[in-house]
């Protein structure tokens, strides 16, 4: 580890799921190759949720960019979040190294799924990529990223 390394030269935001008032649906991030990170971190985030609403999140693999033969990564879901188990303004973290992935079935994409459940809730997600494989992270970040400091 390098300890005169940015945090931004080791962490990149690869996906997200904008914090908003979601309905009940799924959301979820693009896909990520896990070729340019040594592992991922999921941060969900639950806000004000609505009445018996819940939270699910779990991270899904494919062989590609476009999600062919999509499943889960095995192991990777939280614990349901739910108003009645008082989950407002709550995170989980989902934690995943690329030698989870199947690697011998050819998976080597990664996303992160979010299915808010019953009732609009505040929520949202980033998807983070964690020790690149080359370069800095900052080279991976999503457009969506406006500035680092």
């Amino acid at each position: 580890m390098n300890l005169n390394a940015k945090p931004s030269e080791l962490v990149a935001v690869v996906g997200n799921i904008d914090p908003d008032a979601n309905g009940a649906a799924t959301y979820t991030t693009g896909w990520v190759s896990m070729r340019d990170w040594h592992a991922v971190l999921a941060v969900v985030q639950a806000g004000d949720l609505g009445a018996s609403a819940t939270i699910d999140a779990k991270l899904e693999q494919a062989t590609d960019g476009s999600g062919t033969g999509a499943k889960d990564v095995t192991g990777k879901a939280i614990t349901q979040l739910t108003k009645a188990g008082s989950d407002d303004n709550k995170q989980a973290l989902i934690n995943c190294r690329a030698d989870e992935l199947d690697g011998d079935g050819g998976f080597s994409y990664v996303r992160l799924s979010v299915t808010v459940g019953t009732a609009a809730c505040d929520s949202g997600a980033v998807l983070l990529g964690v020790n690149p494989t080359h370069g800095p992270a900052s080279d991976y970040d999503a457009s969506s990223v406006d500035e680092i400091v």
